[in-house]
């Protein structure tokens, strides 16, 4: 049975298995775990970010495609839903057609661009790219009569999906059951499902086929693979998943804007978190999104509280100070390059 659910692909290390039992026994059980309103947000952005980080690890670990456009298709799913529910109400007939719209859109785009432009070099291709994702993000911050422009959409989403509504009258084990519980539920239980979709993907012939073109795509091509098809693709199946992605934040969320779904900064935070978790394997993108996200809202925290511990310490303070977060994010990011360069997920497979 699990042999099935996880199409064979197992995590080939037992701390790995248990860590990755952990996140998932933790993001399960997060609105119990976990309760309050920041936790809960935190965790459902690790949920849509696996999905998201994933999706990019099945363009650039399996397939070898340097893609810098990734957060165009996750804006777009976004963008969809945010866009129908503003101009149709908190309706799921909205949420549904802003969903099939986002992803047709999505996948359009991505196989246009990797028609055109998946024959030459892949810097060539990543410079590509980028060119349309900057040009898109321009476009929605300018078209405010359909997009909100710089300042976003707000919207309502179904009533079972806002805080309003009530589960159940009585709180179960001291968590209030409201439609923010229902939301998040919807959130993971989806990320769960889209992510054994790609775990089954890569592990099928397609995806074999994928990884023979990263290794050598001439000798893919000998075989009677034609690259430039399989690889147009895999860049619609990565913006199609992104897209996917988009449409959980805009529901979580409710409000979709330029710096929430197009912003570079996006695109750069899941770059480090493929290289983290490590390229080439989706468990990777488990754990690069789980340690980046919650280095990003709560290693401030923790500075903070390391710097008031040791305030009778010359210079120690300062070092550790909330202001300097990001500084000592990088620093981790160093490290990790440097004691794990194939990833966290490489390096306890390697040492198991």
């Amino acid at each position: 049975m699990l042999n099935t659910i996880l199409s064979g692909d197992f995590p080939r290390s037992r701390l790995l298995t248990i860590v990755l039992i952990v996140i998932f026994i933790s993001l399960a059980f997060a609105p119990f775990l976990f309760p309050g309103t920041r936790s809960l947000s935190v965790a459902a952005k690790i949920c849509y970010f696996v999905v998201l980080v994933a999706s990019y690890d099945l363009m650039l670990g399996y397939t070898g495609i340097v893609s810098l456009s990734h957060t165009m298709f996750f804006g777009i799913g976004a963008y969809g839903v945010a866009i129908a529910l503003n101009n149709m109400g908190a309706s799921w007939g909205a949420v549904l057609l802003g969903t099939i719209v986002g992803l047709l859109l999505a996948v359009v785009v991505a196989l246009v661009i990797g028609l055109f432009s998946l024959r030459v070099k892949a810097l060539f291709f990543a410079m590509v790219t980028l060119a349309v994702a900057s040009a898109f993000a321009v476009l929605a911050s300018q078209m405010s009569w359909l997009t909100g422009g710089e300042d976003g959409l707000s919207y309502s989403v179904p009533k079972i999906l806002t805080p309003a509504y009530k589960l159940m009258d009585d709180k179960l084990f001291g968590v209030r059951m409201n439609g923010r519980i229902v939301a998040y539920y919807l959130v993971f239980s989806v990320s769960f499902v889209l992510f054994l979709v790609m775990l089954r993907i890569v592990n099928s012939p397609f995806g074999r086929v994928l990884q023979s073109i990263r290794e050598n795509d001439f000798r893919s091509e000998a075989l009677g693979f034609q690259a430039v098809i399989y690889r147009s693709l895999a860049s619609c199946l990565g913006a199609l998943m992104a897209a996917l992605a988009g449409v959980l934040a805009a529901l979580w969320l409710r409000y979709t804007g330029p710096d929430t779904t197009l912003s570079f900064d996006i695109m750069v935070d899941i770059l480090l978190m493929v290289v983290i978790g490590g390229m080439g394997s989706l468990y990777g993108s488990v754990l690069g999104a789980t340690i980046f996200i919650l280095a990003q809202n709560y290693l401030q925290n923790l500075m903070g509280a390391v710097s008031d511990a040791t305030a009778a310490l010359p210079l120690v303070p300062e070092l550790f100070h909330p202001d300097r977060w990001l500084l000592w994010l990088g620093v981790m990011f160093v490290l990790s390059v440097y004691f794990f360069p194939t990833g966290i997920v490489g390096r306890l497979r390697s040492s198991s």
